[in-house]
């Protein structure tokens, strides 16, 4: 270790000044802040802000940066569109992409120095332009800090999410698509498998929706329906968006010829959703545990029968025999 530190330092002589200047920037990592919602007196209630504007108009929010460190920051702020991630969770682009959608229409300041223990209120300007097309444009606001590691430098966001609905003519459609059904068996004979669905939302409409989810499954002996039951929020979709959901199925048991139905209608606020989006796929559950369960029971049962079957047959064959034998001496004595 001693010759490790040693040639450490040898390496800093050496580069000099560069290095020098990235070890001299004072560590951040021990800045933590939040933003939330705000009026122009302080935070409110709210998580998100909820907007809903006609075409042309203009509206001044705000939001609240709270450093909770003991020292003064300088927050980096920006406004950009906003987008869900394969979880679901709600993002917004990188600060070095420029917005196209929602986030264009905000001005925000850009930058904010937030004292110690502090709460600064800022400003969020939202003008749609007069041509805007009816419907969702998500949008948020952080507050950013850059931190450096070495010579990298990673850039740490904290925002709010800005629920942006131009009014007009709202179409919440959702299709799906891509229907995969897998039966996964037990190869415990008397534990039933389970089945995993997969199937691929897209949103053709204008407005945010919910997919809310109906998985039939139907064999022979009956059918099953199953219903998404996990929040709204988990289950949305933005317009223009697609995710990819999967649910498991369990207590169903492989009994031949298996048909999967995914029924998805749109759940959106303040809209009416158009009829439900339905797809089947047809597969196989082949029982082979059980199969494999019943020749176990069955192949001995038939090996003990024809074992039975030729013993007795044998048996008969000596008694004939003898009986024959008897016949003969029978006869040779008389």
């Amino acid at each position: 270790m001693r010759k490790i530190r040693l040639v450490l330092a040898v390496l800093v002589a050496v580069l000099g000044a560069p290095a020098q200047a990235a070890r001299a920037e004072p560590a951040k990592g021990d800045v933590t802040w939040s933003v939330v919602p705000a009026t122009a007196a302080g935070p409110d209630s709210r998580r998100v802000i909820d907007l809903a504007l006609a075409g042309g108009a203009k509206v001044t929010e705000h939001v609240a940066v709270t450093n909770h460190s003991a020292r003064p920051v300088a927050f980096t702020v920006d406004a950009n569109d906003g987008y869900l991630t394969a979880g679901g969770l709600f993002d917004m682009r990188a600060a070095d992409v420029t917005p196209t959608d929602g986030g264009s229409w905000i001005t925000v300041p850009d930058t904010v120095t937030v004292a110690g223990g502090a709460t600064a209120v800022i400003p969020v300007v939202i003008a749609v332009p007069a041509n805007a097309t009816p419907g969702d444009h998500p949008a948020g606001v952080t507050a950013s800090l850059d931190t450096a590691a070495g010579q990298v430098r990673v850039q740490n966001r904290v925002g709010v999410r800005i629920n942006l609905r131009v009014t007009g003519a709202l179409d919440a459609r959702l299709t799906v698509a891509d229907v995969r059904a897998t039966h996964h068996r037990s190869w415990n004979p008397f534990a039933a498998g389970a089945l995993d669905v997969r199937y691929t939302v897209s949103n053709p409409g204008n407005v945010r929706a919910a997919a809310d989810t109906r998985v039939t499954t139907a064999h022979l002996f009956g059918r099953r329906t199953w219903t998404d039951p996990s929040s709204a929020r988990v289950r949305e979709v933005f317009p223009g968006g697609t995710r990819e959901f999967s649910t498991r199925l369990t207590g169903r048991w492989p009994l031949g010829r298996i048909s999967t139905t995914v029924t998805v209608s749109a759940s959106a606020d303040g809209a009416t959703a158009a009829a439900p989006a339905e797809v089947t796929v047809t597969g196989w559950a082949l029982p082979i545990p059980q199969l494999l369960l019943v020749l176990a029971l069955v192949l001995p049962a038939l090996a003990a029968r024809t074992w039975l079957r030729r013993r007795r047959a044998r048996l008969e064959r000596l008694l004939a025999r003898a009986r024959a034998e008897g016949r003969a001496e029978a006869a040779g004595s008389a």
